[in-house]
Parts: C-alpha cells; sequence; structure tokens
C-alpha cells in the first residue's frame, strides 16, 4: 500500500511506503528538511504531519525519527520555518 505525503507549503506530492523514514521521502520528493544530529536531540528536523497516528495527541514529529505510517492513505507534512537552521 503506498501513501501519499503532501509537503507544505510548496504542495510537493509523493508516493512512499509505510516504514519508509521521512527524510528519504522528502529527499525523493526534492524537498529539504533540515538536520543536525539525526538523533532526535537538536529537533532541527521537527516538522507538522496531520494526521499524526504514533500520537494523536501530537502535532509535530521529528523527521529523522519517524517513518512513514501504517494504516493512513495521505499524510500532509507541514515544513516549519526555523531561521537557525
Amino acid at each position: 500500500m503506498t501513501v501519499s505525503i503532501r509537503f507544505l507549503p510548496d504542495n510537493v506530492v509523493v508516493n512512499a511506503k509505510a516504514g519508509e523514514p521521512l527524510l528519504e521521502v522528502a529527499a525523493r520528493a526534492g524537498v529539504h528538511i533540515s538536520t543536525g544530529c539525526l538523533m532526535g536531540s537538536c529537533h532541527a528536523c521537527e516538522v507538522e504531519v496531520e494526521p499524526n497516528i504514533a500520537d494523536p495527541s501530537e502535532e509535530s514529529v521529528l523527521a529523522c525519527l519517524t517513518a512513514v505510517p501504517k494504516g493512513v492513505d495521505h499524510l500532509d507534512i507541514n515544513l516549519m520555518a526555523d531561521p537557525t537552521w
């Protein structure tokens, strides 16, 4: 099953497989997500995901630690601009 991933605000759409790392999906789509430590400590890769089935109480995830979830047919990923990165 493929998942349609839409990167906002540029509205770039790409298909991905469940379990595929978000950073790899973004790179394949030509979308840049800032990274720092690649271990989740620095939060440089924080993005907003809708729907966030990993934790419905949270709107954001760390792209370096997150994979495309099973059980959804689409995800909207809003790239948050952080001038620090």
